[in-house]
């Protein structure tokens, strides 16, 4: 029987994810459990979870993302933790690893896994991505995603942390469209953060914001290196800086929030 001490739970937050439900299913099915929480997807996504008996599927309203990932938490049954995105892949590296790291012993409580972005079926090594790391694995007890950011959420971690070595691929956009769709839809998000918070926009938000923003990662992060996709990305990652003050501007004005 295996030691309770290394135990995993795997959790994902889903909607609309028939796309990417088998395969994510599949790459961590290393996991001891696996906890869905679907935000009633309409796409077939919970009736292919419901399918798969080594699954427990949950559906709730999601209200943010910080939220339903402390929803999800409260829900496992192991002393890991681990998160995952459905747009994510952990590799067969770091799944060594992770096992490795749930079994011997060391002072960390969190782990962050770092990511290679896949863009039109190539990864990214620069425009700004070349850093990304997320905490993705933690015992359970010792971090919590932080209630006041819904978008970009922050686990708040009790305890050591560090790096794992190996990657995880993230296929988060697979075409200019999807990338733009996901980037309005973050922005809204965070527009709607600030908003709460009593932000309101200016000039500088609209014009130097995301021209600092482009510069930034095409030039000095050498978005340039990653070719015609690399000027895509840091285009569309200053256009979503810009549109997130835009619907700020739009609440603002209309003191009504709605996504």
């Amino acid at each position: 029987m295996k030691d309770v001490s290394t135990q995993i739970s795997a959790l994902l937050i889903t909607y609309n994810e028939i796309e990417h439900i088998d395969a994510v299913i599949d790459n961590i099915n290393f996991a001891d459990e696996i906890i869905v929480i679907d935000s009633f997807s309409t796409d077939g996504t919970y009736e292919r979870l419901k399918s798969m008996e080594h699954v427990k599927v949950l559906q709730r309203e999601f209200i943010n993302f910080a939220d339903q990932r402390n929803f999800a938490i409260k829900q496992a049954n192991c002393k890991w933790v681990l998160f995952i995105d459905a747009d994510e892949r952990i590799s067969p590296n770091l799944k060594t690893e992770i096992l490795n790291t749930t079994k011997f012993p060391h002072n960390f409580v969190a782990f962050k896994f770092k990511r290679n972005f896949v863009f039109e079926d190539r990864i990214m090594k620069f425009s700004g991505l070349q850093s990304d790391a997320v905490f993705r694995l933690f015992i359970k007890g010792t971090a919590k995603y932080k209630e006041d950011r819904i978008v970009h959420e922050l686990l708040e971690v009790q305890g050591n942390s560090k790096t794992l070595e190996n990657t995880m691929l993230h296929y988060s956009f697979s075409d200019y469209n999807s990338y733009k769709a996901k980037a309005e839809h973050y922005a809204k998000l965070k527009a709607l953060e600030l908003f709460e918070k009593g932000k309101k926009p200016n000039a500088f938000h609209f014009y130097l914001k995301p021209l600092y923003k482009f510069v930034i990662n095409y030039f000095f992060r050498l978005g340039f290196l990653d070719g015609k996709a690399g000027y895509t990305i840091c285009t569309l990652n200053a256009y979503g800086v810009y549109y997130r003050y835009r619907e700020l501007k739009r609440l603002v004005s209309s003191r009504s929030p709605e996504l």
